[in-house]
């Protein structure tokens, strides 16, 4: 059976110098009706900026970034989708942007999604606010399966920095997993193993009374590398 989260909590007090000095590196706790406000062109540019971002150097992208926004045309969902195969073609030699002609036409794919979405639910924002946080895979199957790269972790690092309460699956935090007794694979990419990863951030958050995304921060401050406190504000509240 696997550990309690205080066990888990603890260990991470003791690593960062006390109860007061793991709390200080906490983020601020999600909120959903912020999310529920969250504008559909929002929505569309972080999803883009995940997207870019993955397997390159998240900093190259953010500073870009104004050029995305001008390129893309401020993200709006509805605009891009009335361009032309031209429009879309002359964004592959566009130096403004990093020129992936893959994800570049997952932005327009991507707004068909946000735009559906939000017909569906009255936006994006809403539909992530009243999505239960106990069931974050579901949420993950239904972003990859509708929108384009958006599977993996890009899904995961896009709920993160979008303001959706839920966990990463980092290095480490994967290796607190396993190492509290849960029967998971290194890489933990099954719909058994999601399930269980679920049913125990479910269980540790039910337990400690704190938001999945404390949850999952404090798991990864638990275990691994120990980082000095101003590396990990400099990583953000994204990484783990």
């Amino acid at each position: 059976m696997p550990s309690s989260f205080k066990t888990i909590h603890a260990r991470a007090a003791k690593r960062k110098g006390g109860e007061r000095a793991l709390a200080d590196l906490l983020p601020p706790p999600p909120d959903a009706k912020a999310l529920a406000r969250l504008k559909d062109d929002r929505a569309l540019a972080e999803m883009t900026k995940r997207i870019f971002s993955a397997g390159f150097v998240w900093s190259v992208i953010e500073n870009k970034w104004p050029g995305f926004e001008e390129a893309f045309l401020g993200f709006v969902p509805q605009r891009l989708l009335f361009e032309t195969e031209e429009f879309w073609h002359a964004l592959t030699r566009d130096q403004r942007i990093v020129r992936n002609g893959a994800k570049i036409m997952a932005v327009r794919d991507n707004a068909k999604l946000v735009t559906e979405i939000a017909a569906e639910h009255g936006s994006f924002g809403k539909f992530l606010a009243a999505w239960p946080a106990t069931d974050q895979i579901g949420l993950l199957e239904l972003l990859a399966k509708r929108g384009a790269r958006l599977g993996g972790n890009t899904g995961q690092y896009l709920l993160r920095f979008i303001g959706k309460d839920g966990f990463v699956l980092s290095r480490d935090v994967i290796a607190c997993l396993r190492d509290s007794g849960l029967d998971i694979a290194e890489q933990p990419t099954s719909k058994k193993d999601r399930r269980k990863i679920q049913d125990q951030f479910n269980a540790w958050a039910a337990e400690s009374g704190l938001p999945v995304l404390h949850v999952s921060r404090i798991c990864a401050m638990s275990i691994g590398p120990n980082y000095e406190a101003e590396a990990l504000r400099r990583m953000g509240s994204g990484e783990e």
